[in-house]
């Protein structure tokens, strides 16, 4: 018998996770039952925190969500359409900020839909005032002394800030 939980995998690297990626899960939640957060190594970037403390920050981070109990963590191993496919998620979820997300994101979504059709892509806009958060410019402003309260969960100020 097939799973009938609706459950969702929303990959990224979250070197750190920020509000806007927390808005988007919450998003996802109203849609599955259960939402798990993906944690990658992207070999294009040089990640600021090592995976455990990406782990450990998105851990935190979740508990300011309602509906915290029904998130899940993994690192994920290999394709993310695989390793969706391998928990039984039958979406990836994908945050679109701007226009410019969207030619890469629509490759992918269709690379990934050739590798396996069963498992869908899900596009979600953040809150308007997310849009154009990235984890590159948090890191970067917090490095410049400046405040970043506003665009990530307290456990990411503070370690962004004992790196400061």
């Amino acid at each position: 018998m097939k799973n009938s939980r609706r459950i969702a995998l929303y990959p990224g690297s979250f070197d750190p996770i920020t509000n806007g990626h927390l808005d988007i899960v919450e998003r996802a939640l109203r849609q599955f039952d259960e939402v798990i957060i993906g944690i990658a190594t992207n070999s294009s970037k040089k990640h600021t925190f090592t995976m455990e403390q990406r782990a450990e920050l998105v851990k935190k981070s979740i508990q300011l969500i309602e509906g915290a109990q029904r998130i899940r963590i993994k690192q994920v191993e290999g394709l993310a359409v695989n390793f969706a496919a391998n928990l039984n998620a039958t979406a990836l979820i994908r945050g679109l900020r701007a226009v410019s997300d969207f030619e890469f994101e629509f490759q992918l979504a269709l690379m990934n839909r050739s590798l396996n059709p069963n498992v869908d892509t899900i596009f979600l806009m953040p809150k308007d005032n997310y849009t154009y958060l990235s984890s590159r410019i948090i890191k970067e402003i917090s490095s410049l002394g400046g405040d970043i309260s506003q665009y990530v969960p307290p456990p990411v100020e503070e370690m962004l800030g004992k790196q400061a």
